[in-house]
């Protein structure tokens, strides 16, 4: 196993940097979202189980409705993290790519190029 260089750890930290910075910014917004989202179910869920113990009857018809959003929302929800979980892969898999193109030590010689041997 070859050793490391410091110029070979920070190489390429920059652009390391700006798309780990972009993925945390997708993580945050659609966190916010989600929450957002689960407040919004724990709400229906209340009313939901207030309508259930009145026994009322257009109480009771009004649930159809509130269970449909919350189903929508739990749908909503699951599209998200699939998103965040695409996302995660699509910049891991770029982030290998990137390592396994090779890079310049400060010395000016490659680093990380695979070696194919023959016969």
């Amino acid at each position: 196993m070859e050793s490391r260089m410091e110029g070979d750890v920070f190489s390429g930290f920059g652009e390391r940097y700006q798309m780990n910075g972009k993925l945390l910014q997708n993580f945050q917004k659609s966190f916010v979202q989600v929450q957002d989202i689960l407040d919004q179910n724990r709400l229906l869920i209340n009313e939901i189980n207030q309508n259930h113990e009145s026994k009322q009857a257009d109480h009771l018809g009004r649930n159809v409705g509130l269970i449909r959003e919350l189903n929508n929302n739990i749908r909503t929800v699951a599209s998200l993290y699939g998103d965040l979980s695409h996302s995660f892969a699509r910049t891991i898999d770029a982030s290998s790519e990137g390592e396994s193109t090779g890079t310049l030590k400060s010395d000016g010689k490659a680093n990380n190029q695979k070696r194919f041997r023959t016969g």
